[in-house]
């Protein structure tokens, strides 16, 4: 929305809560982890920010570039036939009142923008993905589609030739400067910030372009309230967080109140952050939709564990080796067909999932009854050859039977599914002593067929692959969903009582206020949701600038967007 609000020639501002990320910026050590959270009040200015609700743990993001800096990357486009119409279902209410073929030449664009490639699974030195060749062989073996979707990620300077760790040539300097980004090293660390730039995430993309054209950016800065202004346009309160505080617990409530003006404001904090802002300023905006809060979903997502998988050789059965540390996060897809389109049930995606390489150790010593048993035969071994005066004193070999054969770390990855569940949750707000709290009522009673369809699927994929399978424990053990993709809460709609905006993001009874972001989704999107957000968000620029244009002829003033 800031990029093309830019280009149109608008006045833009930018207003981003956390601070911006730079290549190798992003830390590594345990210090650096546990300072990468955010929380102000304690200091805290990192990106993850962690909401724990009953029954659902929601992770989101802080910093320029929002959940771009720790989304998978991942570009598929919402299913045709999953722009359902179905009105009420099971008791849940989802229409979405944009198409496929609304969406189509926006998906185009964002693609564009985003750089969007599939993995170049045919081409050294990235077919030897051992993750990505084993989970297709799965779903062969399984019968189920199997395919690369398109990532962003830069992969090689020439795409035809992609070549890890080499300079990305750029024309200009990118946000934050130049010559600072290498094509994809096959880390594992999309997920947790990517120190080589090789992510063609918002910072880089959007937010350059809209910095080159003069936008305003301004990081650090957290929009408190939001008002109507006497004769049109919009009042936002904001605070900044001194750098200097970093580190050092601050009383927030206390810092001061900073206040600009726009004729358009774009609300993009998330879904759970447009949220909350919408329902803490509601009273300021009569008239705002019965809706605001509804039609909360995770967007189906479930995690598991292929653990330890093997393969027979020669007769032996063997550590299979995976990798999962050694390639982009997720490479590689299986579609689950929808009952819209020919399937049985809620329709969703499977995916390989990866992680950093110091992830392998942790794997490693959760295995803690193989690690006493190598510990013992070493400490044994030892004993004996002392009493037996046993000459040999090289014991590399027995120092590495100590390590293990890695089986555990190196044949296990993450499977990563989402898709069509029910959009039955409500956002709400509880006061208590240190203000207004988002609150979140969601059951996953409705979603249980699907949740059962992508476990078994799970645990499918995990058998084929010689693994056993495991549940997140948040799930088999406290019946609570983990989701990297929330939507709803300012959910789309054909009118005030159906949604929040309109099919074009405008908030119902509020001219000039938009909403840009998850939130506006009326359901699950399905597939990974963000090329669709983003697709929305160029949609909705195409109003907006519209809008704006048309208001600007009417007025010598130039006009003025806050996003």
């Amino acid at each position: 929305m800031a990029y093309r609000a830019a280009q149109a020639g608008l006045r833009v501002c930018l207003l981003e809560r956390g601070k911006a990320f730079p290549p190798n910026s992003f830390p590594r050590s345990p210090d650096g982890y546990r300072s990468n959270l955010w929380d102000p009040s304690e200091g805290l200015h990192g990106m993850f920010n962690v909401w724990d609700f009953d029954k659902l743990q929601a992770i989101v993001s802080s910093g320029l570039g929002g959940g771009s800096l720790i989304y998978a990357n991942v570009l598929l486009r919402k299913d045709p036939k999953w722009f359902v119409r179905e009105g009420f279902r099971g008791g849940v209410y989802e229409y979405w009142p944009v198409t496929y073929e609304d969406l189509e030449p926006h998906y185009e664009a964002a693609e564009k923008m985003l750089k969007a490639t599939p993995y170049p699974f045919d081409k050294p030195p990235y077919d030897a993905t051992w993750k990505t060749r084993a989970f297709k062989n799965a779903a062969e073996r399984l019968g189920q589609k199997w395919l690369l979707p398109n990532l962003a990620v830069t992969f090689g300077s020439d795409p035809s030739k992609p070549s890890p760790g080499e300079l990305i040539q750029e024309a200009k300097p990118n946000y934050h400067g130049s010559n600072n980004r290498l094509t994809c090293r096959l880390c594992g660390e999309c997920d947790v910030g990517c120190n080589s730039g090789s992510k063609n995430s918002l910072d880089y993309t959007y937010i350059t372009e809209a910095w080159r054209l003069s936008a305003d950016i301004r990081t650090r800065s957290e929009v408190r309230n939001l008002k109507p202004r006497h004769g049109g346009g919009y009042e936002i309160d904001y605070v900044v967080h001194d750098e200097k505080r970093e580190g050092l617990p601050t009383d927030t409530s206390r810092l001061a109140v900073k206040t600009l003006s726009a004729n358009q404001l774009v609300l993009a904090a998330g879904t759970l952050g447009t949220t909350y802002l919408l329902l803490k300023n509601a009273f300021r905006f009569p008239g705002i939709s019965p809706t605001l809060g509804s039609r909360f979903c995770g967007n189906g997502d479930f995690i598991s564990f292929a653990y330890r998988c093997t393969e027979n050789i020669d007769g032996h059965r063997v550590a299979r080796r995976l990798a999962p540390d050694k390639a982009p996060v997720i490479t590689s897809t299986m579609r689950v067909e929808d009952e819209l389109d020919g399937g049985v049930g809620r329709g969703f995606y499977l995916q390989d999932a990866g992680y950093p390489e110091w992830i392998n150790w942790l794997v490693e010593t959760l295995n803690a009854k193989s690690q006493v048993k190598h510990l013992a035969q070493f400490g044994l071994r030892r004993v004996v050859a002392r009493i037996t005066g046993d000459p040999k004193h090289d014991v590399s070999a027995a120092l590495s039977s100590l390590i293990g054969n890695g089986g555990a770390s190196t044949g296990s990855m993450p499977l990563l599914g989402m898709g069509r569940d029910s959009p039955d949750g409500r956002m709400y707000l509880t006061e208590d002593g240190g203000g207004s709290q988002l609150e979140l009522e969601w059951r996953d009673a409705l979603s249980k067929d699907y949740f059962n369809r992508v476990r078994k699927l799970s645990r499918d994929v995990s058998r084929a692959m010689g693994g056993e399978y495991i549940e997140n424990p948040l799930t088999e053990h406290f019946n609570q969903s983990v989701t990297v993709h929330p939507l709803g809460g300012a959910p789309m709609g054909r009118n005030a009582q159906e949604g929040v905006v309109d099919s074009r993001g405008r908030v119902f009874g509020w001219p000039g206020l938009y909403v840009a972001d998850g939130s506006v989704m009326p359901g699950p999107v399905g597939a990974n949701p963000s090329l669709t957000i983003a697709a929305l968000a160029e949609k909705f620029a195409d109003d907006l600038v519209l809008t704006a244009k048309s208001s600007k002829s009417k007025s010598s003033a130039r006009r003025e967007t806050t996003v």
